[in-house]
């Protein structure tokens, strides 16, 4: 279960933040002419296979490591940086043209939200594995004397 929430908490975190960047920006994410949405999309798709690859195995542990929500983080950046570069090469662009956008992706405020949205869902997704969360328990719950 810490997986799941860790997952749809990387993946909503790094939509608002690359949309919220883009628009401080005043920049497209992907700003290479020609690409189309398919590097994004399948950026985006293997970012967070790859985010819940690396978060699953320091989620087994019985008392996970925060240092997985790091791994998460890089594994989540390393992944939408090969996911838009095959994307463009599956979108028809040139080799060029799909580096292009994967060094600019990397060495601007994009890639720096993909990592920090990797790190923080994955150390909330840790945490909760950590702290051994249980549902909310009233005092009179369970009360058999009634």
């Amino acid at each position: 279960m810490a997986l799941g929430y860790g997952v749809v908490g990387f993946v909503a975190l790094s939509i608002c933040g690359l949309g919220v960047a883009s628009l401080i920006l005043d920049e497209d994410v992907i700003s290479v002419p020609g690409l189309g949405p398919i590097p994004g999309i399948l950026g985006m798709i293997v970012a967070t296979a790859g985010f819940a690859g690396a978060l699953w195995p320091a989620l087994r542990r019985p008392r996970p490591s925060f240092v997985g929500a790091l791994v998460a983080g890089l594994a989540a950046f390393l992944g939408y940086l090969a996911g838009v570069w095959s994307g463009g090469l599956l979108a028809g662009a040139d080799p060029a043209a799909a580096t292009a956008a994967v060094g600019r992706v990397a060495t601007s405020w994009f890639g720096l939200v993909l990592a920090v949205a990797g790190a923080v869902a994955g150390w909330g997704a840790i945490a909760l594995v950590r702290t051994r969360a249980h549902r909310p328990h009233w005092p009179w719950e369970g009360d058999e004397d009634e």
